[in-house]
């Protein structure tokens, strides 16, 4: 396992994820980074299950209180961070927990991203003077005549995602439905991975996958 480019572990909150990953770190020389979107940010420590200080202490954490909750990080930005830290973590002879519950980051790490442009404000700020002016219905139809796919698939009251849609529109000429199906180049999952699984009988919350993510071969 000391081999491990990574050990990915993802499950929701209250799973033993944590738990597991002190007790990797004490047989194997690693340091953890944060797979959770809640935990990036600053002061939100209530109903997050962020890592203790004696935890934080006890073994590096990444990715986490890095942000105030104003701010924007998204998936993007973490898959960015991720990389570094894991190539950062290998070089000082360790081995990254890449450890937590959001999906979509798992996402990114394992699938790669479909190629979605960043948000232009100047775009972003033209969408929202066309939904002031004309109403959201008028918005969630211009979407159907675009992309019916993306609209089919979203409630007409999605405001923030059927902006989004068209604003992916406006920047490219593309549907987003159809850049969405393209698929990202993996992060950090080459073709050798073993992946485990751990439920207690009956009871999601003691239910979490474990990915060890093999170095890619030359």
């Amino acid at each position: 396992m000391s081999e491990s480019q990574a050990i990915l572990l993802l499950g929701p909150t209250a799973s033993g994820k944590t738990a597991l990953a002190l007790r990797l770190a004490e047989e194997i020389p690693s340091e953890i980074i944060s797979i959770d979107s809640a935990l990036v940010y600053r002061h939100m420590d209530i109903g997050t299950a962020k890592p203790t200080k004696e935890e934080m202490a006890a073994v590096p954490h990444h990715l986490i209180n890095i942000i105030e909750p104003t701010e924007c990080y998204s998936a993007a930005d973490f898959a960015q961070d991720c990389v570094r830290l894991v190539e950062e973590i290998r070089n000082r002879g360790k081995v990254p927990l890449i450890v937590g519950g959001t999906m979509l980051y798992a996402k990114a790490v394992r699938e790669g991203l479909s190629p979605l442009p960043a948000t232009d404000p100047a775009v972003r700020e033209k969408i929202g003077e066309e939904l002031s002016a004309k109403g959201l219905p008028a918005l969630y139809e211009r979407l159907r005549a675009v992309d019916s796919k993306t609209a089919d698939r979203l409630a007409p009251a999605d405001t923030q995602r059927i902006t989004r849609a068209l604003e992916v529109f406006e920047m490219t000429g593309k549907p987003i439905s159809e850049l969405t199906a393209q698929k990202g180049e993996p992060l950090l999952l080459p073709e050798n991975t073993r992946d485990f699984r751990n439920c207690s009988a009956g009871d999601r919350r003691g239910c979490f996958s474990c990915s060890v993510i093999q170095p890619g071969r030359p």
